[in-house]
């Protein structure tokens, strides 16, 4: 199954922030600390070119954070790109953010224009909270699903920083699908638009490879060599996610797996590694190339 949530008002978004773009000075992108790069915007690439871009690890107090260590290492490799691992709550970062700005927009030094930033990410990655935070007040309004942003908005931070706030913004096509996956998992995408029991079971998975003795302590469990349908039973008979006649309610136990990863009581985890990324894009892009090719030889075929 593929994941897919794409809203109109992403689409009008979009089209707005390249109109803008080449007003702003320094790119802040937001990254859930867990999928740093299901949770990177392939457009946003594409949309800032060669600004310079402040990458944000938020809700880092969620994530292993050897593995966030990994991301900012491979993240930096780019000279334009500067990264910051953090909480959004934290509010002894906004001024390491604010300064950042300042750094990586050296022309504007000594003049009476402000730097201006904007701030971008994907829906629910904690983008208002952290406005909130830099701003030392509130100003975004903050939600605990996607999509609250509708509307880009200018914030005047009163310290020589103009803040462009988007909204949350997905792309079309969620690829390689394993991206679909992450987001929906961590909550990027609205509950409407998938099937918790395929996303658990996708989790499960993951978790019993990287994480199995977190996985083993929460859930009370000594062995976790079966198939991850087996283990969703087995976490939802421990649970009493039960049915009558004693069958085990999926949806619910899913319900308990997805949200107690997102609230960290499984512990600090991460759900992809830089090299897991590459391996996975390697694959992806080997599978696109054979599928073009055997779609011009079929056409060629009918041709001839």
């Amino acid at each position: 199954m593929a994941i897919q949530w794409f809203p109109g008002h992403m689409h009008k978004a979009r089209k707005e922030i390249s109109k803008v773009m080449s007003q702003i000075d320094v790119v802040i992108e937001v990254l859930d600390a867990r999928i740093p790069f299901s949770s990177s915007n392939p457009m946003i690439q594409t949309l800032k070119g060669q600004k310079p871009c402040i990458k944000i690890l938020n809700k880092a107090d969620l994530a292993d954070p050897g593995t966030i260590l990994l991301w900012q290492a491979h993240f930096e490799k780019d000279e334009t790109v500067k990264t910051l691992a953090l909480s959004a709550s934290e509010d002894g970062r906004k001024n390491t953010i604010n300064n950042l700005c300042r750094t990586l927009a050296p022309h504007r030094k000594g003049t009476d224009k402000p730097v201006s930033a904007m701030i971008m990410g994907i829906p629910n990655v904690g983008k208002s909270t952290l406005i909130n935070a830099i701003a030392g007040r509130a100003i975004a309004k903050v939600g605990n699903e996607p999509a609250v942003t509708k509307h880009q908005q200018k914030i005047n931070l009163d310290n020589g920083i103009v803040l462009s706030d988007t909204p949350g913004v997905l792309w079309p096509k969620l690829d390689p699908i394993s991206c679909g996956f992450r987001l929906a998992a961590t909550g990027a995408i609205k509950d409407t638009a998938m099937e918790y029991e395929s996303v658990a079971m996708f989790t499960l998975q993951y978790l019993a490879e990287c994480y199995p003795e977190q996985l083993k302590s929460r859930y009370k469990i000594e062995d976790l060599d079966m198939p991850e349908l087996k283990l969703l039973e087995l976490i939802g008979s421990k649970r009493g996610c039960l049915r009558s006649g004693g069958r085990v309610d999926l949806y619910q136990a899913s319900t308990i797996v997805l949200h107690e990863l997102r609230s960290g009581k499984l512990g600090e985890i991460c759900l992809e590694t830089p090299e897991m990324m590459e391996q996975e894009m390697t694959a992806f892009r080997a599978e696109m190339i054979a599928k073009r090719e055997a779609e011009e030889a079929k056409k060629d075929k009918r041709n001839n």
